[in-house]
């Protein structure tokens, strides 16, 4: 048994063990895109397992579809913002952040990127006193006797339903801007002398935390609701575990804890063949690139001309002797297993942390989405074919 499959059967043993031999009851709060991706891969193996998972879907949910995921449960409810209000957060947040926030600058001096997230905590902020103010659906939560809850860190609020339910939670996360909720929260040591600050390019003085939630909305809004005085980061911080969406061949060293383990590439399944006659094709090349995005965007045509079509062809074909990436964690986490050198086009997000890292180790080069023209691609595809 791996090691990133042992932090799963302690879910699995949370929601067993109070159950007298039977499986238990799991209250999830999700997030969107990739992250409810590396979310369903977890609830997945609970349900084959025998454990019940409901899953709380807001109506402005765009991922969660209940026809693609049969075996878990769904819990629907009103929101005050739409399914488009919220894809429209998505969606500015990606093009301007991938297209105008200046790169070499920290967050301090880009009122852009701090008004993104300003947009997206009042969305999700909403979202939050849609759920717990909603008197039925805490009654039904109540009386449905969940076990645990198991939330992801970036979309907060899971923290706060399992307070009012008084029952134990845990989250999935990948990185927290500056680190702030793996320092504050769960207490980690990180050194920016050996382990470089995720997205350092938005150094500043003021608090991430209150950067990217607005914790003094969230810690107000938290204080009211459970008739205490507390805070974002004081709730957060009474996790029982953390998966962490990371693992140490592409991360840096540091001390770590009890309640935390790694579980990076647990996304990762076996490859499928190709097709027959794009076997065939593939054999009689003598190699294929493999260029996926994870996101929707056009491509210039001065990056496609050079190689025609971008089809997205299996990394894991023995054929394929490069991997044109955008840096999602999933992606590098697939080329490292594969063990394919990597093209790096980040373009938002701590894309560009991921893409340094690996490039730091030896397996990838870095093109800049916004200037690169069809030489610097073909120059980088024979830099890392010719000489891998």
């Amino acid at each position: 048994m791996t090691v990133k499959w042992m932090s799963v059967l302690l879910i699995l043993q949370m929601g067993c063990y109070l159950r007298s031999g039977n499986c238990g009851k799991v209250l999830v709060w999700p997030m969107e895109y990739s992250h409810w991706m590396n979310l369903k891969i977890i609830l997945d193996e609970l349900v084959q397992r025998g454990h019940e998972v409901t899953v709380l879907r807001p109506s402005a949910s765009i991922f969660l579809d209940p026809q693609k995921s049969p075996g878990l449960k769904f819990e629907s409810f009103p929101t005050s913002i739409s399914k488009d209000d919220l894809d429209k957060v998505f969606t500015k947040a990606v093009d301007v952040w991938t297209n105008e926030v200046p790169r070499e600058l920290c967050l301090s001096f880009s009122p852009l990127l701090q008004n993104l997230f300003e947009e997206y905590s009042n969305s999700y902020l909403k979202i939050c006193k849609d759920t717990v103010l909603n008197k039925q659906l805490m009654t039904k939560l109540q009386g449905s006797k969940f076990d645990v809850l198991f939330s992801d860190t970036i979309a907060p609020c899971g923290e706060l339903i399992a307070e009012l339910l008084q029952i134990p939670f845990l989250y999935s996360l990948r990185f927290s801007p500056g680190y702030t909720m793996e320092k504050y929260s769960v207490r980690f040591l990180l050194f920016p002398s050996y382990v470089p600050v995720i997205l350092s390019g938005l150094g500043g003085q003021m608090a991430f935390m209150e950067r990217t939630f607005n914790e003094k909305k969230w810690s107000q809004f938290y204080s009211e609701t459970l008739g205490r005085p507390t805070t974002l980061t004081e709730t957060i911080g009474k996790a029982e575990m953390w998966l962490i969406r990371y693992y140490w061949d592409l991360e840096f060293p540091y001390p770590t804890l009890p309640n935390v383990d790694y579980v990076g590439g647990l996304h990762y399944k076996p490859v499928k063949p190709l097709p027959k006659e794009m076997e065939d094709f593939v054999q009689t090349s003598g190699g294929m690139v493999s260029w996926v995005n994870g996101q929707k965007h056009v491509r210039r045509q001065s990056q496609c001309n050079c190689v025609g079509p971008c089809p997205d062809f299996t990394k894991g074909h023995p054929k394929t002797k490069a991997f044109v990436t955008h840096g999602g964690a999933n992606g590098i986490y697939e080329g490292i297993h594969f063990g394919i050198p990597m093209i790096g086009i980040p373009l938002f997000g701590e894309q560009h942390d991921n893409i340094a890292y690996i490039g730091a180790k030896g397996a990838a080069v870095s093109l800049n989405f916004r200037t690169m023209i069809r030489t610097e691609l073909l120059s980088a595809l024979e830099a890392i074919i010719d000489n891998p």
